[in-house]
């Protein structure tokens, strides 16, 4: 009996164990199915000036010391076809911008250093309509955003409690009496504009209508938009007409002013394009163009103002900061891409290419000379393609971050 049971144990043995060598084997042959397309759903904190630059917790930038920015990596990288999608905020947090492929001049530019002011045609002023005391201020310190239709001071007046009761007056007696010989409507539209006049928004005028009633106070509207420079008032003021409130300043596009020697002027012209790269923001350049050339020398040094135009829509700009302008004074016209667009390493060149379909593309090129604004292509764009000019290292550190090897293998030109 017990070597029948002793036979029946090795039977049963050696057939677990083929079953496992058949499972074992079966595994083996399948092969994993590979995935060309990787999505990443977590978040990682950046610098916007060093995005190689990548931490799982907020704080600030080892290199710059700035606030890093968190990104949501709700895009996706096609491994296949060397391809990243990113979304919209990721676009807008990373400062992804872009420009077209084009003839540029790549010739010999100059370097002039020039100082940021504001554009003196984006600033404006909100002055005193009628007279009055400033009973409270909205709007206290300099630096502040403000809107048209923001309130900023409220206003005791003599003046507009009588124009109130005239408008309320004809509003009554539109309604009480029916004589033919009086016109109430042109009586209510004069009372009516007069108040606008005085800076009333229909808003208030119509809440007069609706209430009946004249207040002692009336709160003052804005009628400009921008960041407050100057506050020329306190609470407590009088004011008369046409007195300074305050002041404001448009920061979405600022000057960088320089000078020419009279010698130079000639090899440049109004809407020029030039390049300014601020050593302040590490070095990060900006597309502006000549704006203004002052036609007159200084007579102490024979120097001639320049202007330059730039746009500053992420606020990082600020009035006082050095420049560095970047102006061509060669003629050497050849397909190019922006200087900035170009990523170089002891493999080669590449740039950011951005498809038809919203994603993003590496590119090997061959570049040629150029000057510090504009590269000049030999090989790997055409004529319309659409480059980054800022975000490419960005983009470039995403795709490392995602696929862990080179991001030139297996680009060819």
């Amino acid at each position: 009996m017990n070597r029948r049971y002793f036979l029946r144990l090795g039977t049963a043995s050696f057939l677990t164990l083929a079953v496992l060598f058949a499972a074992l084997f079966t595994a083996c042959k399948q092969k994993p199915k590979a995935t060309t397309a990787t999505a990443i759903s977590k978040a990682y904190y950046t610098c916007s000036m060093h995005p190689q630059i990548h931490e799982d917790h907020p704080g600030n930038c080892p290199i710059c010391g700035m606030k890093l920015i968190k990104v949501e990596t709700t895009g996706s990288m096609d491994m296949s076809t060397n391809k990243i999608s990113l979304t919209a905020t990721q676009i807008q947090l990373a400062g992804i911008q872009t420009d077209t492929v084009r003839e540029e001049n790549t010739g010999s530019e100059k370097t002039l250093t020039g100082t940021v002011t504001t554009d003196d045609t984006r600033s404006e002023e909100l002055s005193a309509r009628l007279a009055g005391r400033i009973q409270q201020l909205f709007v206290r310190t300099t630096g502040e955003e403000i809107a048209i239709g923001q309130p900023v001071y409220s206003l005791y007046s003599e003046d507009l409690q009588e124009a109130e009761k005239e408008y309320l007056l004809a509003k009554q007696q539109q309604k009480l009496l029916h004589n033919p010989d009086v016109d109430y409507k042109q009586l209510i539209s004069a009372a009516e504009n007069k108040l606008q006049l005085w800076g009333l928004s229909p808003a208030q005028i119509s809440n007069i209508a609706t209430s009946g009633k004249v207040s002692a106070t009336t709160t003052i509207l804005s009628k400009v938009s921008g960041t407050v420079s100057e506050i020329a008032v306190h609470e407590g003021d009088y004011v008369t007409e046409g007195m300074s409130i305050l002041k404001t300043q448009g920061l979405n596009n600022l000057w960088v002013e320089a000078q020419l020697y009279a010698s130079e002027i000639n090899s440049y012209k109004e809407n020029d394009r030039v390049s300014v790269s601020f050593p302040d923001l590490g070095g990060q350049a900006i597309n502006g163009k000549i704006e203004f050339i002052n036609p007159e020398l200084s007579d102490a040094s024979k120097v001639n103002l320049i202007r330059i135009s730039i746009p500053n829509p992420q606020g990082l700009i600020r009035s006082g900061m050095l420049g560095y302008i970047a102006i061509g004074n060669g003629n050497n016209q050849a397909l190019a891409v922006p200087a900035s667009a170009i990523l170089t390493d002891g493999k080669g060149s590449l740039v950011w290419v951005k498809n038809s379909d919203g994603s993003f593309s590496s590119r090997m090129i061959k570049p040629g000379n150029g000057n510090q604004n504009y590269v000049s292509i030999l090989s790997g764009l055409n004529a319309g393609d659409i480059v980054v000019t800022n975000g490419a290292y960005l983009l470039n550190s995403e795709a490392i971050f995602k696929n862990g090897g080179d991001n030139m293998a297996g680009m060819k030109m």
